[in-house]
């Protein structure tokens, strides 16, 4: 497990909870986004449009985002969705004064909530990437600049779910697959000589099997890693030894997989998650009160019923 990474597993369920699971860390978790961008100058080669985008596109550090509201349900600024329960203000102010061309990135919006700013994705364990190289740390380039060129703008960052827009997504990708379980025949597997063993295990793309060093039996050490590609069973049909190998998915087993664009750590993805998922769960069981759920609930509420 990583900040950015995780793998677990789902056990004793079925696929339609495994992917309800999957569904809601992609577009349900909410994240901050910039959602409003007001240019004041540029002058550089990129339209204003253009630079609006890719400041949407930014990840933006969103531990807070389940306790902000949503813009459109803020009562205390009306909707507008410019104050501090439901936005945070950014601003960018660059200008090129040298010959040498100027990287615009991430690293210059200033934000008015410190535990709201752009992920660093600079690595301080990777020793590719000394703390000190500041190239390293310079972020996501928005524009870049030549002598005489400006850039200046103010931006709203808000709360939203990937359901309304992929810049909300806190997850770059989620994956499942079933638990695999694998049975090798051994009385089979001894009428093979080491060299056939070897060659049966190298038709795998993935290192699911190896060689006891000791007793020279083929051994499982990773099942996790079989992609159920069959390849290891239509290498023990073609040398004539069919049951070499069993391989069956356990049906109520899952391998979840979970990298995470930076505004939420993996691990707290899959735990906002589930709470989702049980809000959800909850509104279906008050759906026959519209009125109670849109209470309790809120947008959530609407989105349960399509709206």
């Amino acid at each position: 497990m990583k900040d950015d990474y995780l793998k677990f597993e789902l056990r004793e369920t079925d696929a339609s909870v495994a992917n309800a699971l999957r569904r809601v860390m992609i577009a349900e978790v909410p994240t901050i986004a910039i959602d409003l961008v007001e240019i004041e100058v540029n002058s550089s080669v990129l339209n204003d449009e253009f630079i609006a985008h890719r400041l949407g596109l930014i990840p933006l550090t969103s531990e807070r985002a389940m306790e902000m509201r949503f813009s459109r349900d803020c009562d205390a600024c009306d909707g507008d969705g410019q104050c501090e329960y439901c936005s945070v203000e950014f601003h960018l102010r660059a200008k090129c004064v040298t010959d040498q061309t100027l990287d615009v990135t991430s690293k210059d919006l200033y934000s008015s909530d410190h535990a709201v700013i752009p992920v660093d994705f600079s690595d301080p364990s990777d020793p590719n990437e000394p703390s000190d190289n500041t190239e390293t740390q310079r972020g996501v380039i928005i524009v870049k600049l030549r002598r005489g060129q400006e850039l200046r703008l103010r931006a709203i960052a808000r709360k939203g779910i990937g359901k309304d827009h992929a810049k909300w997504s806190p997850a770059a990708t989620v994956t499942f697959m079933y638990e695999p379980e694998i049975h090798i025949n051994e009385d089979l597997m001894e009428t093979l000589t080491l060299e056939e063993k070897l060659s049966w295990i190298e038709s795998s793309p993935t290192r699911v099997f190896d060689i006891d060093k000791v007793t020279q039996q083929v051994v499982v050490v990773d099942p996790e890693a079989y992609t159920y590609d069959d390849e290891v069973i239509k290498k023990a049909e073609a040398m004539g030894k069919r049951g070499l190998i069993d391989i069956r998915a356990k049906e109520d087993s899952f391998i979840f997989t979970v990298e995470s664009t930076g505004a939420v750590k993996a691990s707290q993805l899959f735990l906002n998650a589930i709470e989702i998922l049980k809000q959800k769960l909850d509104a279906v069981r008050l759906s026959d009160d519209t009125v109670e759920a849109d209470d309790q609930f809120g947008e959530l509420g609407v989105h349960m019923r399509g709206g």
